[in-house]
This record gives structure tokens, C-alpha cells and sequence, in this order.
């Protein structure tokens, strides 16, 4: 079977990767030199703790599985089992992670409560305030910047692969076949449009009721720590945000204890990751409405720097790096990813929003099976 795979982000490169793993001819077409867009501006998390239960928890729990193996085989890839620690401060936050414990599939998340002493025992560098942890277990990490560098470096291993860059894909041309902006006809079995945030021109054309939107956030990065943050880090908005956190205590929190006001008005969280550099990844905001804007806020950066900066009891290192990113994010956010026949051979896979790192692996699995590859 000859697959071709037009996108070279995340959701894209490991449909390439499960197709060369079973065999097939793949062709990956990416009309920038290198992705640029959501697949690098992410925290790098494979994060398990706040997925819905059910099918996005599935997903997730089997992407992390494949994310470790693959992993083991390309180092590159910086692949860490550092769970995570979302931060309470109060009871009405901690009425919320203890809900989370009653959860029937709470162990399948490596779920524990623990106190400040405990969570501080697995990350010396938590020297601030804070009353309890909700431990993840099963939460990890990559690097997001050279996953996908490292992912095609090993894929070129094979002669089975071609990467093609500076092409846009612009026509279907038949059953299986795509034209490019240099006018060449790429022919397979299967093609597989995996665009990402990009829902303009030939996908508006061939999908033009897609039931996805785009998302805009800001993230930040700083300097080195000069010390291990040894887990991802969350605070308790991160359970306004997340669906595996709904209960009677989330109520509760959202009715007793508002939100700092910049965070609402950005709907805010604090996640925050370390980089193989020593730096931190921090964000993030999210902005549903268009157009967005084209230039970022200082605001939701100084909320942020001021939640780390009380978690950590130290003031955050100099921050290196801004940005905006956007994604694309089913309407209906219950739904994993949006995956559909546009035309004879021609399938678009799209909308995974936030969770595109996290479940990739497992959503192009899935795309595999389903179209018998």
C-alpha cells in the first residue's frame, strides 16, 4: 500500500510513522520547510489527569503506551515519565482533587492526594505556598520543538519514506491523488489531509460544514531553573478547565471562589513543563472568538509569572520566549478528533484542539485500523 500524508505536524507525522511501521509506502507532504504551527508551540505534555472519561481517556491512556515506546526507540524525542502535580491551595480546591479520587477510573490515572510535604518530596524545586497536590501518575512529557525532527530522522531510516517540503497540497485530482503547487501528482492507496489549525482553501473546499474551530493561545519560556522541576505543574484552574474534573465540588469552587479576573477573562490555566534545556514552559490562555488578535497581552504573562513565582517561593528566571499559537479543536468537545472521507481515497483528520500532543500517537493508530492499512 502507497499512503500519502499531506501535513508534517504531530497528528501527521505519526499517521506516516504507523503506516511505515506496518509496511506501507509513505509520502508526507508539508508545505512549510518544517511544521511550525500547534505541534511545536505546545507544553510537550502527554497529559492524562484531566481527560474525560471514556473514549478521550482511552485514547489517551493508549497514546501514552505507544508515546513510551516509541520513545525507547528514539531517544531524540525526550520522552519522561514525570507525572504531574496540580496545586491546591484551600479546601474548596481540595474538595475538588478529592472528588477526582472517587473517580472509577481514577487509578487508570495514577490519581493521589497528597500533602505539601509529599508533593514537595517529589519536586524539591515546590518551595512555595501551597496546602496539597493532586498527584497523575500516568502524566509525561517530549520535547515539542524536535519531536517531530526526531520522529522524521528515524522515519528517513527507512526506504520507505520520502518527506517532500515547501509543497502545498492545492487539488484532488482523483481516487487517492492530490496536486501540488509545483504541479505534481503524488498517487496512492490512501491520502491522509492531517493540516492541523489550516481550514482554508482546499479543506474548506472538500469539507466546507466542519464542525471545527480554531483556538488562539499565549504561552511563555523561560531561562534555565538552575534546578529539576522533576513533574509537570498545575494549579486548581487547571479543574475549570478540564472535563475528568466536573463534579458537585467543582460547582462549589466556580460558585464560591471566583477566578482571578485576568485568568477569567482569558480562560486561564497554569501548566507548566520543563525543557531538556532547563527552561520552563508556561501558559496558557485561550481565545475562541475571531478574528484574533495578531499581537500578544501582557496581562495573562504576568498572572502566570505571579502564580509560578508563589508556587515556587523564588522569582521565575528571565523569560525568553513569547508566542502565540492556534489550534483546531472539534465544536463539539466531547468528540477526540473530527476524522472524515472527503472524497474516493481522500481522508481529513483534524480537531483534536488541546489534545493533539497528547493523543496523536493513538488517533493515527486508529485511522490505520479503521482504513485497513
Amino acid at each position: 500500500m502507497r499512503v500519502i500524508v499531506v501535513g508534517a505536524g504531530v497528528v501527521g507525522t505519526m499517521h506516516a510513522w504507523h503506516a511505515v511501521e506496518r509496511g506501507h509506502e509513505v509520502v508526507q507532504i508539508e508545505r512549510e520547510s518544517e511544521a511550525r504551527g500547534a505541534s511545536l508551540r505546545n507544553f510537550g505534555q502527554i497529559w492524562v489527569s484531566g481527560r474525560a472519561g471514556g473514549e478521550e481517556l482511552d485514547t489517551a491512556l493508549r497514546a501514552r503506551e505507544l508515546w513510551e515506546g516509541i520513545g525507547a526507540r528514539v531517544p531524540g524525542l525526550g520522552f519522561r515519565a514525570n507525572g504531574s502535580l496540580t496545586l491546591v491551595r484551600n479546601e474548596r480546591e481540595r474538595a475538588v482533587a478529592e472528588a477526582a479520587l472517587a473517580r472509577p477510573d481514577a487509578a487508570a490515572r495514577g490519581y493521589k492526594l497528597l500533602d505539601a510535604a509529599e508533593a514537595r518530596g517529589l519536586n524539591p524545586a515546590l518551595r512555595g505556598e501551597f496546602t496539597a497536590a493532586l498527584w497523575c501518575e500516568r502524566d509525561a512529557a517530549v520535547e515539542p520543538r524536535t519531536a517531530q525532527l526526531r520522529l522524521r530522522e528515524e522515519l528517513l531510516k527507512s526506504p520507505r519514506y520520502t518527506f517532500l517540503p515547501g509543497r502545498e497540497v492545492r487539488d484532488v485530482v482523483g481516487p487517492g491523488a492530490v496536486r501540488d503547487d509545483h504541479g505534481d501528482v503524488h498517487t496512492g492507496d490512501a491520502v491522509v489531509l492531517c493540516t492541523g489549525a489550516w481550514l482554508g482553501g482546499l479543506v474548506r473546499e472538500l469539507a466546507p460544514e466542519l464542525p471545527v474551530r480554531r483556538v488562539r493561545l499565549q504561552m511563555m519560556q523561560t531561562a534555565p531553573l538552575g534546578e529539576p522541576l522533576t513533574t509537570s505543574v498545575a494549579d486548581a484552574d487547571s479543574f475549570r478547565y478540564y472535563p475528568a474534573y466536573k463534579s458537585p465540588a467543582l460547582d462549589d469552587l466556580n460558585a464560591g471562589q471566583a477566578q482571578e479576573p485576568t485568568a477569567a477573562a482569558h480562560k486561564m490555566q497554569l501548566l507548566m513543563v520543563q525543557r531538556a534545556d532547563g527552561g520552563l514552559t508556561i501558559g496558557d490562555t485561550h481565545e475562541y472568538e475571531h478574528p484574533f488578535a495578531f499581537d500578544t497581552l501582557e496581562d495573562p504573562y504576568d498572572h502566570l509569572t505571579e502564580v509560578v513565582e508563589g508556587f515556587l517561593g523564588r522569582p521565575l528566571p528571565k523569560i525568553r520566549r513569547r508566542w502565540a499559537g492556534v489550534y483546531a479543536q472539534c465544536v463539539d468537545t466531547t468528540r477526540v478528533v473530527h476524522r472524515e472521507q472527503v472524497r474516493d481515497g481522500v481522508w481529513l483528520v483534524t480537531g483534536p484542539g488541546g489534545r493533539g500532543m497528547t493523543c496523536s500517537p493513538a488517533i493515527a493508530e486508529k485511522t490505520a485500523d479503521e482504513l485497513g492499512w
